[in-house]
């Protein structure tokens, strides 16, 4: 029998939800707390910062379980770019099955934050480079030159953000699969120019 969350962790569960379907400004606190099954003055307890804070702690959620699923893919698949394939089609499946109603938590963030959100921006650049980093480990270790597996996890976590955007706009995976297929690609070709070079 399992147990049931925490209220910490139902906090954060309900506002990954709330950020994936109606955004930072469209997540009111009420319903973040009637999904939770939690009191204000409890997620002040866990959160003192507020709806911030807890925004916060729901990309650093969002980001570690990103870097877990990539990391089981990359186990799983013989080549870096086959285990992109199948990380980005997760996230293609989830926004389909939603009915194109689902986006990412963190680009709804960092569309709707301002300068002034210093925390929350420092949450999203430092993600969004643990992605970066993770992408770019797994294609030094197939053979990248440092300098180009950076830049190519930079177009990877640009296409797979920006895919997303414009499929879930359109309704349509079709941009999303274009982008990501593009950029596969050209692991793809490198992967077996090395080989046979």
């Amino acid at each position: 029998m399992t147990t049931p969350p925490a209220t910490r962790e139902r906090l954060i569960g309900a506002m990954i939800h709330a950020l994936q379907h109606q955004g930072l400004h469209g997540a009111g606190l009420s319903a973040i707390l009637a999904a939770a099954g939690a009191p204000k003055g409890v997620m002040y307890h866990h959160f003192p910062g507020g709806k911030a804070e807890l925004a916060v702690a729901a990309i650093d959620t969002t980001i570690g379980l990103l870097c877990e699923r990539l990391d089981a893919c990359l186990q799983r698949e013989a080549s870096v770019a086959a285990a992109l394939r199948l990380w980005i089609q997760r996230a293609q499946k989830g926004l389909q099955a939603s009915g194109f109603d689902m986006g990412c938590p963190l680009a709804a963030v960092a569309l709707e934050s301002t300068a002034a959100d210093v925390a929350l921006r420092r949450a999203l650049a430092d993600g969004f480079a643990r992605l970066r980093e993770r992408i770019a480990t797994a294609l030094q270790a197939d053979g990248s030159t440092e300098a180009r597996a950076r830049s190519l996890a930079a177009l990877i976590v640009a296409a797979y953000e920006g895919g997303l955007l414009q499929a879930r706009v359109a309704s349509d995976m079709a941009p999303m699969k274009l982008a990501i297929e593009a950029v596969l690609a050209l692991l793809d070709d490198e992967h077996q120019n090395r080989e046979t070079s």
